[in-house]
């Protein structure tokens, strides 16, 4: 891998960062902070997942992959976080420096994937739930669902694949987010965060048992070269195949143009992913890629 040609990014893009926007009448708002963290605010509490605000990931601050675009959000922005999803236990998915600072602010539940809990506890957080695939946790008027991924598990050499990863399904009650209002929707809203994974037939059988989905997060970067990746990331075709298999109303790109991981150059997920939806005569709105820092609203309530 290290022998192929590597497409240089640049150094640094900075742009202003901005300020989540208020929930307002939406079901849920969803706001792109980079790589594959996303708030999502719900009238039942805010949710963070993957959460990476430090400016690189990896176990030292002086080496490692560093993110080239600043965090979308800043941490002093964010809203309160009542729940955390923690897909695994990578460095640039499970980054111990925000979850200190998150604990310290916020206190919040984690929700993680079996065998990642003395890990999160580590990082000073206090409430830490495990789930096995398919495993479900109520928290109030919130549903987690831990979904299969195609992915592994490390945080040096000597401990691959002893903790579990997963993508998450959120459902949204919103009657009893709402205690039962004459303006509460009473259809749950539900969101699917795929984590990190390759592509699999598992996306069908997660439609099937936890759908139908209202907007789905799917990564579509890190997938160069394919010999090396195919077994851990999807590229944009494949991401695109997950979402016809999913049939969400909307999906949303994760996982590309914050750090540089693998071979491919930053706005070539991007090209991709326009000509696999094409491909598949897939309108665009259905499967975006969100500007860094913007939102997309889902179930406006009357």
């Amino acid at each position: 891998m290290m022998l192929e040609p590597r497409t240089p990014w640049p150094s640094r893009i900075d742009e202003p960062p901005r300020q989540p926007p208020p929930i307002g009448s939406a079901a849920a708002v969803a706001t792109s902070i980079g790589h594959a963290t996303f708030l999502v605010q719900t009238p039942a509490g805010n949710i963070l997942t993957d959460p990476l605000f430090s400016e690189r990931a990896s176990p030292v601050q002086w080496i490692g992959p560093r993110r080239v675009r600043p965090p979308a959000v800043r941490f002093d922005d964010l809203p309160p976080i009542a729940t955390v999803l923690l897909s695994h236990n990578h460095y640039d998915h499970c980054d111990l420096r925000t979850l200190r600072r998150l604990a310290r602010r916020f206190d919040p539940v984690v929700v993680t994937p079996l065998g990642n809990a003395r890990l999160v506890r580590s990082a000073g957080i206090r409430r830490v739930e495990e789930l096995d695939w398919w495993d479900e946790l109520r928290l109030g008027a919130v549903s987690i669902v831990a979904t299969p991924a195609h992915h592994f598990s490390a945080r040096t050499p000597f401990d691959r694949n002893r903790a579990l990863w997963s993508g998450f399904m959120i459902t949204v009650d919103h009657e009893a987010a709402l205690e039962r209002e004459a303006s509460a929707r009473r259809v749950p809203t539900r969101l699917y965060f795929a984590g990190d994974t390759a592509y699999g037939t598992f996306f069908r059988e997660i439609a099937r048992r936890l759908g139908p989905i209202d907007l789905a997060f799917l990564p579509i970067g890190a997938y160069e070269p394919r010999w090396f990746m195919r077994a851990v990331h999807m590229n944009p075709e494949e991401a695109v195949q997950a979402h016809l298999d999913l049939q969400p109303a909307r999906s949303v790109a994760m996982h590309f143009g914050t750090i540089q991981l693998t071979l491919e150059g930053i706005d070539e997920p991007l090209r991709a992913l326009e000509a696999a939806l094409r491909a598949k005569s897939i309108p665009a709105e259905r499967f975006q890629a969100l500007p860094f820092g913007d939102s997309i609203r889902v179930g406006e309530r009357d």
